[in-house]
């Protein structure tokens, strides 16, 4: 066994130090979280808009080719 001895004091800031990173990594992971979400809902609202921006390409393609069939 070392001559060096961890008294209840130094065992207790370990563990005030272990906890105040934890805290630190917990708030990290939230905040990651936070920004995957919004991530994946505006990927959703951008597939929406490209959904009825085909829907109106589609239409006037179709209004189109009605205009072109007319004699």
């Amino acid at each position: 066994m070392s001559d060096e001895t961890a008294d209840l004091t130094w065992i207790t800031e370990q563990q005030r130090q272990i906890l105040t990173k934890l805290s630190s990594v917990r708030d990290d992971i939230a905040a990651l979280t936070a920004i995957a979400l919004r991530q994946d809902g505006t990927l959703t609202a951008v597939l929406g808009e490209i959904r009825a921006m085909h829907a109106q390409h589609s239409r006037l393609a179709d209004r189109v080719r009605d205009l072109d069939v007319q004699p």
